[in-house]
């Protein structure tokens, strides 16, 4: 399965980029580093249209500029943000409560109703990010807010993707190319009005080098393309294998380690992305291709 397959290797191009940002992010501030990843990776994308014999005009220009500021300006701004100020692991955790607004909004927007072992995974899941949150030890402050809001800026943005998809045939190299660079707009503006210079050494120049080619080019073609074959609420359930890569790389590269609870939380997770990944196969909702 092609959308499978694709669902796996961005989990672990993004589950890498976790901690690869968090050490960026030493080198630079939040938002001139997320403007600098975002414009690039735009200006690189709408250049390279014409070579590849793409429709360099945009489509639904109001859409595709609402995607940008919803997938590019709001989820990577907010959540380069809430990295500055909390873990890799505990970050990506938290932005990947995406799903559950997820569920809610598909259902609302989309119509999108979990049914059968679908719904034992979302019980699962949410298990699991109780386990690896353990809101009752946490004390809550302005990054972790930036995290969730990024969360709920993913979820709309994939709802916008969804409907604009179906309203208009896109080609998805360049609509992935236009909400970048239209979405790094607002990124740009507020790391000028911040701009402190990076420091660029070595471990900026690579960060910044693998984010603009595989943490946004790479991956978001993979995510728009996933959201074509599958509902809207399996892929988000999908990718919670994101986190707990990048919970597994930040203990390898960062020395965050898991506590136990996060560990079984990590566990659940991963049973609630089988579950749902088995259902839909089970059910027929991806399409083979």
């Amino acid at each position: 399965m092609m959308a499978v397959g694709a669902l796996v290797l961005l989990a672990l191009i993004w589950g890498y980029t976790w901690p690869l940002m968090k050490s960026v992010l030493s080198y630079a501030d939040p938002f001139v580093y997320a403007g600098m990843r975002t414009f690039i990776a735009g200006v690189v994308l709408v250049a390279l249209l014409p070579v590849l014999g793409r429709p360099v005009r945009p489509k639904a220009l109001g859409l595709t500029a609402l995607l940008g500021v919803l997938q590019t300006a709001g989820f990577l701004g907010l959540m380069t943000w809430a990295l500055q100020g909390e873990g890799a692991g505990k970050t990506a955790i938290l932005t990947y409560t995406m799903p559950f607004w997820l569920l809610l909004m598909a259902w609302v927007f989309l119509g999108e109703r979990l049914q059968g072992f679908q719904w034992v995974a979302v019980a699962v899941a949410l298990g699991g990010l109780i386990l690896v949150l353990s809101p009752w030890e946490m004390k809550s402050g302005w990054s972790a807010l930036m995290a969730v809001g990024g969360a709920v800026s993913w979820a709309l943005s994939a709802i916008v993707a969804k409907m604009l998809r179906k309203r208009h045939d896109v080609d998805l190299l360049s609509l992935t190319a236009w909400q970048l660079l239209l979405g790094s707009l607002p990124l740009v503006v507020v790391g000028v009005a911040t701009w402190s210079p990076p420091v660029w050494s070595g471990t900026f120049i690579y960060g910044l080098a693998f984010t603009v080619l595989g943490g946004n080019c790479i991956a978001w073609i993979l995510w728009l393309y996933i959201l074509d074959p599958l509902p809207a609420a399996t892929a988000g359930l999908a990718m919670l294998l994101t986190p707990v890569i990048g919970i597994t790389a930040s203990w390898i590269a960062l020395g965050e380690r898991p506590g136990g609870l996060e560990g079984a939380g990590m566990l659940l997770i991963v049973c609630a992305l089988l579950l749902t990944v088995a259902a839909a196969l089970v059910s027929g909702r991806i399409r083979r291709s």
